[in-house]
């Protein structure tokens, strides 16, 4: 194939640079020329289509109302349709690198990409999993320059020159109907990679208004509003998940006889650990990946209580103990002293104080709080950090009925769940800092927060979320830098200082806070069935039927809000209602 040179030049995101990515020099390779740059693939068609969009052309025009049994062979109608137009043309083929390579430490690169040129041989029943015939094309051309030709023929020789339909990419500069099979192809990778599930015939519930949710999920992720860590783990279970059942299905094909009681102990152990991620992946989307829930099995730690004699003790976080370190403490104060944060807190019953010196610490029992304690920085704030592990789903989790965290800072890293949740009971923050790398603040239904002269910065979504039902009291604190989703879609960023989401109604009480208008919005009131929306001046229109400043003035009067000792920057949308 004849290109011109930006034409050869492989898209971004595409595998490399134009001079292509470099495999480390290999004995049994002999040298051969290297191969040409990638031409470029068809932009993404999905990538330019906004939700609605994607929902009427899977709902409306692709699968039309049908049943969740016959939506794969309407997609696989819809495909045939396509690729029958023409039965030759050219294409890039992306696989798994591993075969080209002799032990996966050396993989430098997520997938080969080899230019193809395809013929199509098409069967009656073509479905997502069909293959076609390819032969290499000229000039040779992939993502990796010193590829060897002969190793790539090789490969395709192993596989009778036969590849995955999916795996292969249509390149620019030929018709418009290889532009159609590009959209096809993407089209029928989307559904089978991320809409489609085969538990699906199993509910009897409307099946476009389920792809139009996981439509509107895909969205989310794609916008950032759901938090990163979050959308990463959704997408890497059901990448596993989709890879073990594949793997079971072989397995099981490979028993020809009467299974042993080894292979049958094999097939019961996969289908219980797919079961649980099908459970788990059920979960996430019934929740629209919401970081709070049954995500993962959590497991409860029992409350103890004071003890019996009801005496406290405060753990002192330090190598050595002076006097100077203690002056401070009652004479009479019962001193422990501990290694590290996390001792600490698994040795502590209710009552219990724990000391932390200037330093910085780890704790996952954090994210297990169950008795009533105090956790205190002996110094200030800055002094005293506690930092998340990044590979851990939760932060500070509290289910007691009162716990306090006084003069630390929290630095929050990719964890999934938010910054501070309280699950249950009370929990209250003074003078402490939190430096969110995800979600912030979180007040579960029922719980309780009070926050006192903090600061709360860098939360993708709302620096203190309360959801229905919950209570909060927001006393001199500084909110900034909040709604952080990264995204240029103006709606996409709703969410800002504080969200409050009704039904039942959440009570908040605001004095002497300070939010910032790099937020976005203020406070938010997340209400159901009517529709508001922010004017440029700061206050509130409602489009539902109805006084809409009686309603608002109603609505903030069962909230409790008192905003008038509050500062929210004028060039912020200070208080706004939204579906």
């Amino acid at each position: 194939m004849a290109s011109s040179a930006p034409q050869r030049q492989q898209e971004e995101g595409g595998g490399g640079s134009p001079e292509g990515r470099r495999l480390p020099q290999m004995p049994s390779w002999r040298q051969e020329e290297e191969a040409q740059p990638l031409p470029l693939k068809f932009p993404s068609y999905l990538g330019a289509l906004s939700g609605r969009e994607i929902v009427e052309l899977y709902c409306d025009r692709l699968l039309q109302g049908c049943k969740a049994e016959d939506a794969e062979q309407a997609i696989s109608k819809y495909l045939l349709e396509k690729m029958k137009m023409k039965n030759k043309w050219l294409g890039i083929w992306e696989t798994n690198p591993q075969p080209f390579f002799a032990s996966s430490e050396e993989i430098p690169v997520s997938y080969v990409g080899v230019l193809v040129e395809v013929t199509c041989k098409l069967p009656q029943n073509l479905s997502s999993n069909s293959k076609v015939s390819v032969c290499i094309a000229e000039p040779f051309s992939s993502n990796i320059a010193n590829i060897p030709r002969h190793l790539v023929e090789y490969i395709l020789e192993e596989m009778d020159y036969c590849v995955p339909l999916l795996e292969i990419y249509p390149v620019q500069g030929q018709d418009t109907v290889v532009s159609d099979i590009a959209k096809a192809l993407e089209i029928v990778r989307f559904f089978d990679g991320f809409l489609w599930r085969e538990w699906d015939d199993e509910n009897s519930e409307t099946y476009a208004a389920r792809i139009e949710e996981r439509i509107k999920i895909w969205c989310d992720i794609k916008n950032e509003i759901i938090p990163s860590a979050i959308a990463h783990r959704f997408k890497r279970n059901l990448e596993k998940y989709k890879s073990m059942r594949l793997e079971m299905i072989h397995y099981q094909s490979n028993i020809k006889e009467e299974p042993t009681p080894e292979e049958a102990i094999e097939c019961w152990k996969n289908y219980y650990e797919l079961r649980t991620l099908r459970g788990l992946l059920k979960i996430w989307e019934d929740l629209r990946l919401r970081a709070h829930g049954p995500l993962t099995p959590r497991i409860l730690k029992r409350r103890k209580g004071y003890r019996e004699d009801r005496k406290t003790i405060t753990y002192v976080i330090a190598r050595t103990v002076t006097v100077e370190m203690v002056k401070d403490l009652s004479p009479n104060t019962p001193i422990e002293r501990r290694d590290n944060l996390n001792s600490a807190l698994d040795s502590c019953y209710s009552g219990d104080h724990v000391l932390l010196f200037p330093g910085e610490y780890k704790a996952a029992s954090l994210s297990m709080l169950t008795e009533d304690i105090i956790i205190k920085g002996a110094g200030k704030p800055e002094e005293i950090i506690i930092t998340s592990e990044p590979d851990h789903e939760s932060f500070v989790v509290s289910r007691a009925q009162n716990v306090k965290l006084m003069n630390i800072t929290l630095i929050q890293q990719r964890t999934v769940d938010g910054i501070v949740v309280v699950e249950s009971g009370h929990t209250a923050l003074e003078n402490c800092v939190l430096k969110c790398d995800g979600t912030g603040i979180c007040v579960l239904a029922g719980a309780s927060l009070t926050v006192i002269n903090s600061e709360i910065t860098g939360a993708e979504g709302a620096g203190v979320e309360l959801y229905p039902g919950s209570t909060a009291i927001l006393e001199g604190n500084n909110i900034h830098h909040c709604n952080n989703f990264r995204t240029c879609d103006p709606s996409s960023g709703k969410l800002g200082g504080i969200n409050i989401k009704v039904l039942p109604l959440p009570q908040l009480r605001m004095k002497n806070n300070h939010i910032h208008s790099n937020n976005g919005y203020g406070v938010t009131i997340m209400k159901p069935s009517e529709e508001f929306s922010a004017t440029t001046e700061g206050t509130v229109a409602c489009a539902a039927a109805g006084d809409g400043e009686e309603s608002l003035s109603k609505l903030m009067q069962e909230l409790s809000l008192d905003m008038s000792t509050n500062i929210l920057e004028e060039n912020a949308k200070a208080i706004t209602i939204i579906n």
